[in-house]
């Protein structure tokens, strides 16, 4: 097999809105940042709007003050599409839903499942858990009451509900009308 040819590119890598964010994140003024490096606030405001770009000396400077390694500066981001047609079918129990992971198979903090509930489908009969820290549930459309052990609520489209993940619960759709829904699934520590 030939090897195709790669060209490099001449690009900029965009680090500005990275050592914002860093600043930000401490929480420190660019004055802060400024009296910390020995550098200008003028040249740290142009730093971070990719105006100029900071010395090698510099950059370990800045870097060390926002206890950042220089090469998070030019990492790229773990982007995920997923396409509804190509979101892989999942199932937590009950009838007449149509539940699909949204999100990527690797993400381990956090799972989003789409689901279609068609008009009088519904959960589990008896209350079940789902392991996880946070479990959060949003109607896109439609309506949809989720049953807890001491309390249902009846949710119309824009509603959210958020309640500890292994919180016994089930959830129906009693209505003439197919609801679309969001479960937020919230992992301990990244765990999935």
């Amino acid at each position: 097999m030939k090897a195709l040819p790669v060209e490099t590119s001449n690009a900029p890598i965009a680090i500005g809105p990275h050592i914002r964010a860093a600043r930000q994140a401490h929480r420190m003024t660019i004055g802060q940042v400024a009296e910390a490096t020995g550098l200008t606030k003028g040249f740290l405001s142009r730093v971070e709007r990719n105006l100029t770009s900071p010395s090698v000396a510099s950059l370990v400077t800045l870097c060390q003050v926002l206890s950042i390694s220089i090469g998070d500066l030019f990492a790229v981001p773990e982007t995920h599409h997923t396409r509804w047609a190509e979101a892989p079918h999942v199932s937590l129990g009950g009838t007449g839903i149509d539940e699909r992971l949204v999100t990527a198979h690797s993400e381990r903090r956090l799972q989003v499942i789409r689901a279609v509930v068609e008009p009088h489908g519904r959960g589990e009969s008896e209350l079940y858990t789902v392991d996880c820290d946070v479990e959060v549930l949003h109607v896109a459309s439609g309506r949809l009451t989720l049953i807890l052990a001491n309390e249902n609520y009846e949710l119309e489209a824009g509603d959210t509900v958020t309640f500890p993940g292994r919180e016994p619960h089930s959830w129906s759709n009693p209505w003439d009308e197919e609801a679309v829904v969001l479960w937020t699934l919230v992992h301990p520590s990244g765990q999935g």
